[in-house]
């Protein structure tokens, strides 16, 4: 009689970190560090320390993200506790208003607009480096996770795998900057297969468990609640950003609700890992965050027109403005006053 296997051999089988991709070491360590070096080695220098000069985007960017943003949900989510909705998936939908904002999808989407590029590679970097130090505290303090959560590792396996290649591609960009600009490498299809590896990992991780008490009604809010917080936060960041006493410009105004409203997948799922290694539920709280990313790439490029549109018409009536302003002043010079 052939022997059959128990569901729990069948997970020891499935279960990624089983696997021969081995993620336990080329997603945590090599795969990360990867596309961060990728970043630090594609993002322009000048670009950056030009755009670093309009702190008040920034701080907007980094307080709707890092603090609006998590605060927002927890209370949101205050009022889903009563609900029959999975509760480890709406631990999940927590972790994803902890996240830092994506180093490429909102940068991406800014240039797809033709919005201030320059402000989103420089909140997207800027967002990486916070969430280091802010992420795992915030996931502590909205989560209630144990005590015994080692921050102290988890800072130094971020800074090397985030900062430190980060750096590195920086400072190699400086030698081969010639060279970059004359071959054009593909650097955002190298960034999308390392993170298609990322999540075909996750997934594995996520779906092979028998034992993940995934209900399809839970999952289904889940979904319908991501893409309705994403709406209304687009929507808060573009009223907020273009309101009458705004200093902002059309093309801050892109750069905003992308950087503002997207969540890092890079950062985050290896961020969980971290923190919350060999915990019981993490496949359920990654959930959200698997469902989150795919979501803003998804929406964010099926209003690029629509915004692109209205950024374009902005910018003609700003530009028809001041070409009145200033003919005006041409028919009534001073020397008639």
């Amino acid at each position: 009689m052939a022997y059959q296997c128990s569901e729990e051999e069948k997970y020891f089988f499935l279960k990624a970190e089983r696997g021969p991709l081995k993620p336990e070491i080329t997603i945590t360590y090599i795969a990360v560090s990867a596309i961060f070096f990728n970043s630090g080695l594609s993002l322009k220098t000048e670009e950056l320390t030009s755009a670093l000069m309009h702190v008040k985007l920034h701080l907007f960017v980094q307080i709707f993200t890092l603090v609006f943003f998590p605060t927002a949900i927890w209370v949101f989510l205050q009022l889903l506790s009563i609900t029959p909705i999975n509760e480890w998936l709406l631990k999940g939908l927590q972790t994803v208003g902890c996240m830092p904002p994506p180093v490429s999808s909102a940068v991406i989407l800014t240039k797809a607009v033709g919005g201030n590029e320059a402000a989103a590679i420089f909140n997207s970097a800027f967002g990486s480096f916070l969430g280091i130090v802010i992420t795992p505290l915030l996931l502590l303090l909205f989560l209630g996770s144990s005590s015994s959560v080692p921050f102290t590792s988890i800072f130094s396996q971020l800074f090397m795998t985030v900062v430190v290649p980060l750096i590195i591609g920086q400072i190699v960009r400086r030698y081969i900057k010639d060279w970059l600009e004359r071959k054009k490498p593909p650097f955002g299809a190298i960034s999308s297969c390392v993170l298609l590896m990322i999540i075909y990992t996750t997934f594995c991780d996520t779906f092979a468990n028998p034992n993940i008490d995934l209900d399809k009604f839970s999952l289904i809010i889940v979904v319908f609640i991501i893409f309705s917080v994403q709406m209304s936060f687009m929507f808060l960041t573009f009223l907020f950003s273009t309101r009458n006493n705004s200093t902002f410009t059309p093309a801050d105004t892109v750069a905003i609700v992308f950087c503002s409203t997207h969540k890092s997948l890079t950062l985050g799922i290896p961020m969980l890992k971290i923190v919350f290694a060999g915990y019981e539920h993490l496949s359920l709280i990654s959930v959200p965050l698997l469902i989150y990313h795919p979501a803003q790439i998804l929406l964010g490029s099926l209003l690029v027109p629509t915004i692109k549109s209205w950024m374009v018409s902005r910018q003609k009536k700003e530009t028809s403005e001041v070409h009145d302003i200033h003919h005006c002043s041409s028919d009534y010079p001073l020397s008639r006053l």
